[in-house]
């Protein structure tokens, strides 16, 4: 017996076809230590980075290490950066949003603050 085709999309659903060719999104900008970045919509802090050949936006606390994306989904913490002036945000997490500003972190992330 033969399997029956399989009934392609769901309305509204388009098919993979369809982004074949297909155009970027709007692009908006945001800084990240003081330089313009574009970015897409629904992008993550750290594919803007990515995209921008930026591979390293924290360091450690004891040594001072560059550290970056490793895991990718919110588990290992590497991806660290401050945004908007809020420190230990998830920068793989993180939606990347018009006119936010985005500062490498330094060890906790929280020197600046006030005690």
């Amino acid at each position: 017996m033969r399997p029956s085709p399989s009934p392609g999309p769901s309305p509204g659903i388009r098919s993979p076809r369809a982004l074949v060719g297909g155009e970027p999104t709007a692009t908006y900008v945001l800084r990240f230590d003081g330089r313009e970045l574009s970015a897409q919509a629904g992008q993550s802090i750290a594919a803007v980075l990515w995209g921008a050949g930026i591979l390293a936006w924290r360091t450690t606390r004891e040594t001072g290490a560059p550290r970056g994306a490793f895991c990718g989904i919110g588990s290992c913490y590497d991806c660290l950066v401050t945004v908007n002036g809020r420190p230990n945000q998830r920068a793989c997490l993180v939606p990347a949003r018009p006119g936010d500003t985005v500062t490498t972190q330094e060890g906790t992330g929280r020197a600046d603050l006030a005690v």
